[in-house]
This record gives structure tokens, sequence and C-alpha cells, in this order.
């Protein structure tokens, strides 16, 4: 069985621990973790606009590119050293949401958490990366909440009921 933990800042300790609970013994884990495109790519296009006076050696694209790499290398070790098991590490890069569901496909389980609004429960507490890995996951799915969930009275309210009205006679 592979089983797929997407490490992501701040909420990665709550989904090694679901890991490690849920997953069985003899599991291939995969602990993951995606750097997005988006800030290096800001700051490659702002050098850019430089209008062909930047040295490339100076782009500081490429020296957040580096330092995104070696937060995430980071980041997983301190995931693989929580977990306490034998896992693959695998660092991804692009579009965060796309990336997540093409590396769990053919995976057995996807154990991600909240990443939207936690204060209370309902759909916003998941986040658009969230909401599309849950929508688009080629596997079960875990999702787990990073910290202790909030309680049943914080649900939203149902929506309002149409008046009943009775059947149309014809």
């Amino acid at each position: 069985m592979t089983v797929i933990v997407w490490v992501v800042e701040g909420t990665w300790p709550a989904c090694v621990d679901a890991a490690r609970v849920h997953a069985p013994a003899d599991s291939e884990l995969v602990l993951l973790h995606v750097t997005g495109h988006e800030v290096p790519g800001a700051a490659h296009g702002a050098y850019a606009g430089l209008l062909g006076r930047a040295r490339p050696d100076r782009d500081p694209g490429t020296a957040v590119e580096h330092l995104a790499t070696e937060a995430g290398e980071r980041l997983l070790a301190a995931a693989a050293d929580r977990l306490g098991r034998p896992c693959t590490r695998t660092e991804r890069s692009g579009r965060v949401e796309r990336e997540v569901v093409a590396a769990a496909d053919g995976a057995e389980l996807l154990v991600l958490a909240r990443d939207g609004d936690r204060s209370h429960l309902g759909p916003r507490s998941l986040g658009p990366a969230g909401r599309f890995i849950v929508d688009h996951a080629p596997c079960p799915v875990l999702l787990v909440w990073p910290e202790t969930a909030p309680a049943t009275t914080t649900l939203p309210p149902p929506p309002p009921r149409p008046p009943h009205r009775p059947p149309r006679r014809h």
C-alpha cells in the first residue's frame, strides 16, 4: 500500500501523525513537498523588468528558488524524523494542487490537512488548494485537522427551507 503524505509548513505534523496511526506497518510511505512557482516567478519577472539591463547572474529569482528548495528539504527531514519509519521523500515543483494530485496517481491513500479557515466546521475549512486536491484526488483521501477540531456548535446554520406549498392540481 502506498500512502502519500502532503507536507506543508504549519500543518505537516498532523499529517505525519495521522499517517503513523492509520497507515499499515508495511505501507510504503511517501512524504511529499511541493514548491510553487509563484514567488520565484515574481522575482524573476521583477528582475526581467529592468529591460535588458539586468545581469542573469544576479537574478534574485534563482536565489529564491534555492531557498525554497532548501526549506522544502528541511521540512521533509523534520517530517521523516517525526514519522520514525522508513519513507521516501519527494520534492516537486509547479502548481501545488496539480502536483499533489499527480503524485497521488497510483497511491492507495493521500493524507492532507485542512488549509482554510480552521476556526469553525464547514466547507471553508478547505482552501482553494485543499478543495482542488480533495475534488480531484485519484485515490481515497484522509483529511485531518491540523489542530483540535472546532466544536460542533460552530457548524454553519442550515439553509432556510422554502415554505411548504401544497401540490398543484391540474
